[in-house]
């Protein structure tokens, strides 16, 4: 008999900051789980926890307890019980993580952004890579500006880019942190159709976090976080608009 397995599994997952001020506890035995080809949207305030849960996520940070098990290649993985260098290569091979401030290379051309992770993880070749890297850069429609520097376009151009960057090695998991938080209406459109298409053309998965509750209709499911813990009733939220499966 075959056990399923979610691709992402966070187990008793508890974060504790020490501060001038005593201990302060950002997650409190954070449950949660993952199913491939899910836009999961994890939603709460400022301050809730959002971003530290998807610094345990990623590995960029330690969690205090807890397990963090992630499963791109039919072998689950406890990626806390990696090295720093293994999380950093597990890291670039299967996930694709955006932000909100962009950080893009300022004296990188937008194609050479997009093309660095290929380089890192050792998989540049000068001339597939590039291709690969126009090639994402015309599905977030800003190829036009493939040789332009960071500082040479928007704002929102700029998100896209890293859209591209974050789809570079191919990634099965897309971790996005407040990815519209600073774009005008009609980008942030544009960001969520390319993130939809990205499901449910190419079965990615998709964790993003927001604070804007009004978006909860464009996710697949939505999870609620306050003050560090998940609701115990998750929001599933099918919008008419959502042609996920």
């Amino acid at each position: 008999m075959i056990s399923y397995q979610p691709i992402i599994h966070m187990r008793n997952v508890v974060k504790i900051y020490s501060t001038a001020a005593g201990d302060f506890t950002a997650l409190k035995q954070v449950n949660l789980q993952v199913d491939a080809g899910e836009f999961v949207g994890i939603v709460g305030k400022s301050g809730a926890g959002k971003s530290t849960l998807l610094n345990m996520l990623t590995g960029v940070d330690h969690l205090t307890s807890g397990e963090v098990i992630v499963n791109t290649n039919g072998s689950p993985i406890s990626i806390h019980e990696m090295n720093e260098d293994a999380i950093a290569n597990w890291r670039g091979h299967n996930l694709g993580v955006m932000f909100q401030s962009f950080q893009l290379l300022p004296m990188l051309t937008l194609v050479e952004n997009v093309m660095l992770p290929m380089d890192l993880c050792g998989r540049f070749n000068a001339k597939l890579s590039r291709e690969r890297a126009l090639e994402l850069l015309r599905l977030v429609e800003i190829e036009d500006h493939a040789n332009k520097l960071p500082s040479q376009i928007s704002g929102g151009q700029q998100q896209r880019v890293s859209i591209a960057r974050a789809l570079a090695n191919d990634p099965q998991i897309l971790v996005a942190d407040e990815p519209t938080g600073s774009l005008d209406s009609l980008t942030a459109e544009h960001i969520f159709d390319v993130f939809e298409q990205l499901v449910t053309e190419q079965g990615k998965t998709i964790v993003m976090v927001t604070h804007d509750e009004s978006l909860k209709s464009r996710f697949s499911r939505t999870v609620r976080i306050v003050d560090g813990e998940l609701e115990l009733n998750f929001e599933s939220a099918i919008s008419s608009n959502w042609n996920g499966k």
